[in-house]
């Protein structure tokens, strides 16, 4: 009876997690995008102190969003121990904005978002999601090495736009030269979007490549089930002409039967007739002679 219990509960705990997940994913991604935003206001403009406790504010509002969508998880979780080691990496990149002030590790949450539509995305979804990762992963590569790069001496990535270029050749493998970090904060940075990116234009090569095998596989499953219907359709035809020609020779075989008792009758009638008349013929002339 526990066990029985028990079941119902998980598939009720599943099902309310996959509720939570499903009306909870785009309240977090328009929260990711104003998180974005205020990220980008501080790194980019210069606030007054109003302004900057403002942006300080939305900031750390869109984290609290993001440990309560982990807090509900976790507690909606039908095996909440699994789930938690499962889900451990998610803990860590909430923590670390916490652990260190740094305005870089800010953008650590968004992997949050990021992680869990990638792991909810169909292969059928996988090239929008992974165009939006490229784009976010881009465009927060390009703020976190201008934050870093941007009052560092000598360095060539001033402005935002500079560092879009970068980020665009960088993530790309490219890399022209042209534009590159000098800090050890900044090739950090680089050296994640690097990896960021050769991570992302793999699977985009390995989704187009599992549609390439399934659209192969169903034109070949339909040619051989078209063969397969032609098959059959061709066997129960040769089935149908070959119960023709039998009951057809079962016709004839009993026409010839028939026709073979026939003649056997008439020429039994035909014996006896002419004997006799023969014999009749004979007695008439006997007859005939002996009174002569």
């Amino acid at each position: 009876m526990p066990t029985q219990q028990t079941k119902p509960t998980q598939q009720s705990r599943q099902a309310k997690q996959a509720q939570w997940r499903r009306r909870s994913e785009i309240p977090l991604m328009l929260a990711a995008v104003l998180y974005l935003a205020a990220y980008s206001l501080q790194v980019t403009a210069e606030p007054d102190p109003a302004e900057a406790r403002l942006l300080e504010g939305v900031i750390w509002g869109v984290w609290a969003l993001f440990l309560a969508d982990y807090l509900v998880s976790l507690i909606l979780a039908p095996e909440r121990g699994r789930w938690f080691v499962r889900h451990l990496h998610e803990l860590v990149i909430l923590l670390l904005p916490m652990l260190r002030p740094l305005r870089l590790l800010r953008l650590v949450p968004l992997l949050h978002v990021l992680n869990r539509s990638g792991g909810d995305a169909l292969r059928g979804h996988i090239l929008l999601y992974v165009l939006s990762a490229m784009t976010v992963l881009g465009y927060a590569g390009a703020l976190a090495v201008l934050d870093v790069e941007q009052d560092a001496p000598d360095a060539n990535i001033l402005t935002l736009p500079d560092a879009l270029w970068w980020a665009l050749t960088t993530v790309t493998s490219v890399g022209y030269g042209d534009y590159y970090p000098v800090t050890g904060t900044g090739r950090i940075v680089a050296a994640g979007l690097m990896l960021g990116g050769i991570g992302v234009l793999s699977a985009v090569t390995a989704a187009f490549a599992s549609w390439l095998v399934e659209n192969v596989a169903t034109v070949r499953a339909a040619d051989e089930q078209a063969a397969a219907a032609q098959g059959a359709e061709s066997e129960a035809r040769v089935r149908e002409q070959l119960r023709t020609v039998s009951l057809q020779i079962d016709t004839l075989a009993q026409q010839l039967a028939h026709g073979a008792h026939s003649g056997q009758g008439t020429g039994g009638a035909g014996g006896i007739g002419p004997g006799a008349i023969g014999g009749a013929g004979g007695i008439g002339s006997g007859g005939h002679a002996g009174r002569e």
